[in-house]
């Protein structure tokens, strides 16, 4: 071997040490980083002719699991899933709150029933008549409060697809740019390492709003499916479309048109959390819940005041009241209509008739509400049948606990039970989305960077950079001895 093609050996050492000195710095310095993916720097041996002449420094590759990394991005789609679906009936169960406590749907029941029962062993006092219709009013009120709830999740839901639909249109056409930008680097023989961490930790934040499957293709590019199929990004980024709406009704549906879906270039798809075209994620939770969880929420809800109004519109609780009057409670003033359910538990309201305020009198609570004249203050017999109306036990009208028959408290407590039930269940999914999520992820660290690891690889580089100097040291003293000859 000639002197030169030593030094020249030496030389492409030196810069293949130095190379992978950057790459193990680079390692080391992002261990920490989500979506870095680790690097390796790539040698062969250079041939020149017939001649070996020192190493090459074929490229620097970077480390990704694809089969890891897409399960552990379904994982995180379903904990966003479950994470909304639990937040949802934590949210109703609140608002109708504990059987237990005083101020829950269940508790003013309660109250009620007390306050009947009080004011039929006193029927001539007028304050234990005023307490009656204090707990009717709270009780009406607390209706309307857990409906204002359902109504502000609706909304709430709504706003937040809207937000999640945007997000999506920018982060798809970003992917878009990235995978322009990696083509163009690797054709011109660039490193394009960084801009596919900056992709994978944008489809990774894609991912949780809707799981989506990474197809690789050439010169670095991808494309991204939802798992129901969907095409989001290809040579282009698909085009989300969703209209929010400001203000939502409980008639407002995808189905009547009031209320927007979500079209992919176009196209209507399906919401269906389970097996729609977003299937899983935050965004296909969140139209669960502005689409069925409130809505079925909502009919519960409604089939609870409706069994409230139909306890105190017969003849049996008030033999006073004329065919179709309304009873103690009403549909916002008027008598039941079963046509125009829909929204009842917000409209729900004490009948005027016994209000003081709008020119009724306490007195017809214990007389009867259509009594022209107020009647013997001993007589109790009003008020205990209405203290029995709120207890006899009878089968609701609608909603879909219609099995078996139940007193109004019974009834109460029963959707909260249901919403309880649900809530524990979101919960467990949730814990075990979580666990698998954290699993996926250490996986995925496992296979990231080992700083232990890196810093031995340092140390056998420090070894070749020294041997590579020592070659081009001795070198250059035996090029100092021919030149002193």
């Amino acid at each position: 071997m000639s002197i030169s093609n030593a030094m020249a050996n030496a030389l492409t050492g030196l810069n293949a040490v130095s190379r992978a000195a950057d790459v193990v710095s680079s390692n080391v310095a992002n261990a920490m980083t989500e979506g870095y993916g680790r690097r390796d720097i790539e040698l062969s041996s250079h041939q020149v002719g017939k001649t070996g002449s020192g190493v090459a420094v074929d490229g620097v590759s970077r480390f990704y699991d694809p089969v890891t990394t897409g399960e552990r991005r379904i994982a995180d789609g379903d904990v966003a899933l479950e994470d909304v679906r639990a937040e949802f009936y934590d949210t109703f169960t609140t608002a109708m709150g504990q059987p237990d406590e005083a101020n829950s749907v269940a508790g003013r029941i309660t109250g009620l029933e007390t306050a009947l029962i009080e004011a039929a062993s006193r029927p001539d006092s007028e304050a234990r008549l005023t307490t009656v219709f204090d707990a009717a009013t709270e009780l009406t009120s607390q209706i309307k409060t857990a409906a204002d709830s359902i109504k502000d999740i609706r909304m709430d839901a709504d706003k937040q697809i809207g937000k999640a639909v945007d997000f999506l249109q920018s982060s798809l056409q970003q992917v878009v740019d990235l995978n322009v930008a990696i083509q163009k680097q690797v054709s011109q023989g660039y490193d394009p390492n960084a801009l596919m961490d900056q992709r994978q930790t944008l489809v990774d934040q894609i991912s949780e709003i809707i799981p989506v499957k990474e197809i690789q293709k050439n010169n670095g590019m991808i494309s991204l499916y939802t798992s129901g199929g969907a095409v989001l990004v290809d040579s282009k980024a698909a085009t989300i479309e969703f209209t929010a709406t400001p203000t939502i009704s409980p008639d407002m549906t995808v189905e009547n048109g009031a209320l927007s879906g979500l079209t992919i270039n176009g196209q209507l798809v399906s919401t269906d959390a389970e097996k729609g075209a977003i299937a899983g994620g935050k965004l296909a939770g969140l139209f669960e819940v502005r689409d069925t969880l409130a809505p079925d929420a909502q009919v519960q809800l409604d089939a609870l005041a409706r069994d409230l109004i139909e306890r105190f519109e017969t003849t049996n609780a008030d033999p006073t009241l004329g065919i179709g009057a309304a009873g103690l409670f009403t549909d916002g003033g008027s008598a039941l209509d079963p046509l125009t359910e829909e929204g009842l538990s917000g409209r729900i309201s004490v009948n005027a008739l016994v209000d003081p305020d709008q020119g009724g009198d306490l007195w017809k609570i214990r007389d009867g509400l259509g009594a022209i004249s107020e009647g013997d203050q001993g007589d109790a017999t009003i008020l205990n049948s209405l203290a029995d109306a709120l207890q006899e036990t009878r089968i609701a009208s609608s909603g879909s606990l219609t099995s078996i028959e139940r007193s109004a408290l019974g009834f109460a407590s029963d959707i909260y039970s249901l919403g309880k039930t649900n809530q524990l269940k979101a919960e467990a999914d949730l814990t075990f989305a979580t666990a698998r999520q954290e699993s996926l992820h250490s996986i995925e660290l496992e296979n990231g960077v080992d700083t232990d690891n890196e810093m031995q690889k340092l140390l056998v580089i420090e070894q070749a950079y020294g041997a590579n100097a020592k070659v081009i040291q001795t070198i250059q003293a035996l090029m100092d001895q021919l030149m002193g000859i």
